[in-house]
Formats: structure tokens, sequence, C-alpha cells
């Protein structure tokens, strides 16, 4: 969820800022980390600069000059790492030792960065040198088939724990928190009394079908991936509500997310017109299937799966929008969750019996 702001007058301020208020353990752990490193001469003169787009967690680029000579990390300029402290609430959403070591796991088969410490309320993480992907990248037919291709292999990856569904288990579980933290008129405006219902029936409405479940994202938004300029490699960071889910969700979701422009001036707006077509997710689906099967997929699979991503799509609008209601009252970062939560919601009503009735049949 990170892309780096140009230097301007406001970003040095916020930078300033934020080196100010660098946790206490945090500071300690980023001077041991500089100590090792020959070609910083003082490991306490960092820079921390903000990084945007962040919903979750405050995330931060700390650097140090490198001494003539050193050999710094990729400009040959500064040592950067990348420090994340994580946000208010998040422990409603998902458990942090759990996302901790899938974080190491992925990290120690080379999918992701690598974990260099921790600190009560945060870690620090390697620093990527690969540019993050923005909200017109997802559109880019190039990047969209690396994306499929990539995010075959992340569903075949064989994580430890169980290889069990999560997504019903966590709606219930957030639709139980919404209805805590809500006053009576937001729970009547979003109608949290009838949503139980609502995710028993797409439980139902799924259940019977013949599902793949691969171990799953469930975040693929843009500022999610990142992208080596010249080797076109793709990198997908942040595991944080990773788990094992039907593929269809997590393919519905990145489609969902590609309405979202996080680092626009009005970063909770979405705009559904961005949707993918037909022409495009058929595109992406026969990719993500020819990567497994090495020649062209049988056209029924590439259709069956389409229809799934579609119906599941329903799922995602329900997740997000509960998230957004809870994180707007337990989150202080800069973004209008509830707007975000009303328009998530007002989608799933929408799409909802069109939908349904489409594939009613199948």
């Amino acid at each position: 969820m990170v892309a780096i702001e140009g230097q301007n007058p406001g970003l040095a301020a916020a930078a300033e800022a934020a080196g100010r208020s660098i946790p206490k353990e945090a500071r300690g752990l980023l001077h041991e980390l500089a100590a090792e490193w020959a070609d910083v001469a003082d490991c306490r003169a960092l820079e921390v600069v903000p990084l945007k787009g962040a919903m979750t967690n405050e995330v931060y680029q700390v650097r140090w000059l490198t001494g003539p000579g050193g050999e710094g990390e990729a400009e040959g300029e500064y040592r950067k790492v990348l420090m994340r402290v994580y946000g208010e609430g998040v422990e409603l959403f998902f458990d942090r030792e759990d996302e901790v070591r899938t974080f190491e796991c992925m990290s120690r088969h080379g999918h992701g960065p690598r974990l260099l410490g921790r600190f009560p309320t945060g870690r620090v993480e390697e620093f990527i040198h690969a540019r993050t992907l923005s909200a017109v990248d997802l559109r880019d037919p190039e990047i969209s088939a690396i994306i499929a291709s990539k995010l075959r292999d992340f569903h075949n990856l064989d994580m430890p724990g169980p290889k069990c569904v999560l997504m019903w288990d966590r709606l219930r579980n957030w639709l139980k928190t919404a209805k805590r933290v809500c006053p009576s008129d937001e729970a009547k405006e979003f109608r949290l009394d009838s949503l139980e219902k609502e995710i028993t029936a797409l439980e139902s409405e799924f259940s019977g079908e013949e599902q793949c479940i691969g171990f799953c994202h469930n975040d693929l938004q843009y500022g999610n991936i990142m992208i080596d300029e010249e080797t076109r490699a793709l990198t997908i960071i942040d595991y944080e509500y990773a788990s094992f889910n039907p593929v269809a969700y997590d393919i519905a979701n990145h489609f969902c997310e590609m309405a979202a422009d996080y680092h626009s001036e009005e970063p909770h707006v979405l705009d559904y017109t961005k949707y993918p077509d037909v022409d495009e997710r058929k595109r992406f689906v026969q990719t993500y299937l020819s990567c497994s099967e090495g020649e062209e997929p049988d056209e029924q699979k590439v259709q069956d799966l389409l229809n799934s991503i579609e119906k599941y799509t329903l799922a995602s609008h329900l997740v997000w929008g509960l998230w957004g209601i809870i994180s707007e009252h337990v989150n202080d970062i800069d973004f209008d969750y509830m707007e975000y939560a009303r328009q998530r919601f007002a989608q799933y009503w929408l799409k909802k019996p069109t939908i349904i009735a489409c594939h009613a049949d199948e």
C-alpha cells in the first residue's frame, strides 16, 4: 500500500514530524541495523520519509546517507529500510502473530521482503528496490498478465496451517465487531441486523460449487504489488489478510480494487466504471489458467471461473464494507472509512439481484 512521494516542502515537514514520532524501541532497532553497515558513517543520522497510501498501518522509508565509496543499496547514495508502525485496532481484523509468521514464511521462500527486526508496535523490513504499481497499471494488459501469472504461483504456495476456507468465519466475526462498535443509527443505516442472513445466503449459494482453494492474498490492490522495471518481476507484499480461500474470491477482490485510486485527492472514492469489462476479465482468467496447464485452457473452465469470480465480488463488498465501518471507529489514519464502507455496501445491494439471477441456473 505504498508509493514514495516526490520531495516537496509539505513532505519535508511530514518527514521531520515522522522522525520525531518514531517509537523509542524502533529508533534503537534502526540504529543497531545501521551500525552493522560499513558504508553508513553515522547510524543515528537517519531520515524518515512517510509513504502515502497505507490504510491499515503507517509506513515509512527510513534511510541513511552512505559515505564516499560506499556500496550502499541500488542508487549508491542511501541505505534504505521500510518501517511499518501497526495501526490502531488491527487486532480486530487479524492475529498479528499469525501475520508475522506468514511474512517470515514468505520471506524464507523468496516471495517478499526480508524481516529485519521487530519492535512492540511494528517492524522493519527489507526495502524492495522496485516500483509500487499505480491504479492505472492494473489496466495495462502486459502488467495484468504478469499479475495473473504471479497470483497463480501465490495460490499454489504450500503454507503451514489448516487449508480451510476462512472468509465466512471472518465475515461473521467482523459483523459481530461492527455491531459492537457502531451506534444504533449507523447499524440501521448499514442494515447490520440483516447481514447475518446475507452471509448465510452467500455461503449456501457458493457451497455447492466445485471450488479451487488456495493460499489467497485477500487484499490484492495495486499498492500491494511491486514491479522491477528492468526484469518485469513482480513482488506481492503485505500479507495481513492472507489466508486459504476460494481462488475465485481473491481474483474477484482484485477486480473490485480496480475501482480505487488511493493516491487521488479523494482516496476513499470508488469509480466502478473502472471495473474490468468482459474481455479484460477473460484475458486475466485465461492467463491465470494457462500458467498451470501450460497450454490454452479449456473454454468451459474459463467460463466457470469467470462466473464464480462475479459471484464472489459480492463477498468482497461485504468484507471491505465491514472493514470500513470498524476502521472508522478504531483507526486514526486520515481516510474516510465510513464513506468507503457506504460505497461498498451500495455496490453489494445494487449488484446482488443481477448477479444472483444471472447465475441461478448454473
